[in-house]
């Protein structure tokens, strides 16, 4: 596995690269992350920027970002575990006073352990992979409410994906949180047990997020028949496995991260954006400084401005401590 070398610089032109969803191609420019600053000053994706890019994220300056961060892959391992350097980085960009938010696919159960690891109370949080947007506060009702929820038909999509896809195993969020499946389909990312239901159900059903796992196809077979089904009209996003996260048409973490910058009033070249999944490409191609994890694959990357370390190298850590 590729670990990029601290400071080690790029001059990597990224041409044509195509965020699935979004169907956008762009060209930039990559270069690995330093602590002491933000790339970007000469290396943006879009240089109509630069001028806004100006000394931001020097030592020394007190500006606040918006922060957004992943969480699987990016502030945990995938064995779920946070390590203290990760998690004190964290914790001091929050106590700085920095805008930090989580942007992540699980669900709202599984995302609150790791909002209050890292010491946010006040603020918001992107569930569902942005088709779920939190409110926090201590004086609300158990310190969160939910402003936004994306949900859509799930029905045409499960059906084609169930001709395709026999055996596989299908989850639904609906939208009262609860979480339908088939097969006993059970995932720490749901928050919550999963009800099993059979298929008919949940064609039935209004959905906020559909998971779909196989685990008797490779992930390049389980993609070929996503690619053959097409799936129009929802957004989706597929894991390292034989995963596939499916949200409401046009939703996804970078929809729902514009929607809050514009809330709260941010530029766009006060955005930082960390993560390592497909599901992260649009969030980093959002972002004014998108970081890639050193563990995310070759699309992941060509989306972000920078690489950091991989996640069992505490690279989010470093990320962070860049802006305090």
């Amino acid at each position: 596995m590729w670990e990029p070398a601290v400071n080690q610089q790029f001059n990597k032109p990224v041409a044509r690269v195509l965020a699935r969803v979004s169907c956008v191609c762009f060209t930039m420019w990559m270069t690995t992350l330093t602590e002491t600053s933000v790339a970007g000053n000469d290396d943006r994706r879009d240089n109509n920027r630069d001028n806004n890019q100006d000394n931001v994220g020097f030592a020394g300056i007190d500006q606040k970002f918006m922060v957004a961060l992943d969480v699987d892959g990016t502030l945990v391992n995938h064995d779920g575990h946070m390590s203290p350097g990760v998690r004190q980085a964290a914790q001091a960009v929050v106590a700085a006073g920095h805008e930090v938010m989580i942007a992540t696919g699980r669900s709202l159960n599984a995302t609150l352990p790791i909002i209050e690891k890292i010491g946010i109370e006040r603020g918001y949080a992107v569930c569902c992979n942005g088709g779920v947007t939190l409110r926090l506060h201590p004086e609300l009702e158990n310190g969160f409410e939910v402003i936004h929820k994306a949900t859509f038909d799930p029905a045409p999509a499960l059906r084609a994906l169930r001709e395709r896809l026999p055996s596989a195993k299908y989850a639904l969020e609906d939208a009262d949180g609860n979480f339908l499946s088939t097969e006993r389909f059970q995932d720490a990312s749901f928050g919550v047990e999963a009800v099993g239901v059979d298929f008919h159900t949940m064609l039935e059903a209004t959905a906020v997020r559909v998971v779909v796992f196989s685990t008797e196809n490779t992930p390049e077979e389980f993609t070929e028949a996503i690619n053959h089904v097409g799936l129009a009209g929802v957004t989706y996003s597929v894991g390292w496995t034989a995963w596939l996260d499916i949200a409401a048409a046009g939703v996804t973490k970078a929809s729902a991260l514009e929607s809050l910058r514009l809330r709260l009033g941010f530029e766009e070249h006060l955005t930082v954006a960390v993560g390592d999944g497909r599901n992260d490409i649009e969030m980093l191609t959002w972002a004014g400084r998108g970081v890639a994890m050193g563990q995310a694959p070759a699309e992941v990357v060509a989306a972000a401005d920078e690489v950091t370390h991989s996640v069992h190298d505490d690279g989010a850590a470093h990320v962070l401590r860049s802006l305090l």
